[in-house]
């Protein structure tokens, strides 16, 4: 009976040891470290911030942009006049959803400048189907959906530089199905046309 009592005795004192060591190991300063959040105050810089400004043209990684026509519709200062992108019914579909979900409130799903926003007394964008919209290069649509234009806000926050180029390839469809006649259609899709009159 005495060494049940001595190993229960044992136990419950090796139990309060093992406690005491665990207690003691959670130390309120372990969870309350100091730290410097961001746009705090320190006094360890001269300007008073906690955090330095990263040096000029530091690019994150991965974030490169070398291709400039790509990421700016702009070569040496000039709009570009060929699409940077491989031009696929994918990207014209995307660019189709992405402009009927931001620009249509404005250009309409037609291109036509008179969208709902416009008839609520928004001021109206010119049509896409206007000869000086029909004759810009596509870079500047790229440009324009980029930096903003008039009245238009910047969407290169919003809007990825991959959807900006599909949406300016959807504009450019627009406008030639706003502008084609029968003789720039396929001669054997111009045939399947006539057999159907």
């Amino acid at each position: 009976m005495r060494s049940q009592r001595n190993i229960g005795g044992r136990a419950l004192v090796l139990l309060i040891a093992l406690t005491s060591l665990g207690l003691a190991a959670c130390r309120p300063d372990m969870m309350n470290q100091p730290k410097a959040k961001p746009l705090s105050v320190s006094d360890f810089f001269s300007n008073g911030s906690n955090a330095r400004q990263p040096p000029l043209h530091t690019v994150a990684n991965g974030q490169a942009r070398e291709d400039t026509a790509f990421y700016t519709g702009l070569t040496n200062g000039i709009y570009v006049t060929k699409l940077p992108v491989k031009l696929t019914p994918h990207l014209l579909a995307r660019g189709q959803e992405r402009f009927n979900a931001i620009c249509a409130e404005c250009h309409d799903r037609t291109g036509s400048g008179n969208g709902m926003v416009v008839q609520r007394g928004f001021p109206q964008p010119p049509s896409f189907h206007v000869d000086r919209l029909r004759n810009a290069a596509i870079g500047h649509f790229f440009d324009v959906i980029t930096n903003g234009y008039g009245v238009m806000y910047p969407y290169a926050t919003r809007v990825d530089p991959e959807d900006r180029w599909a949406i300016a390839a959807y504009v450019r469809a627009l406008q030639l199905s706003h502008h084609a006649s029968l003789s720039d259609a396929d001669p054997a899709e111009r045939a399947k046309l006539d057999g159907q009159r």
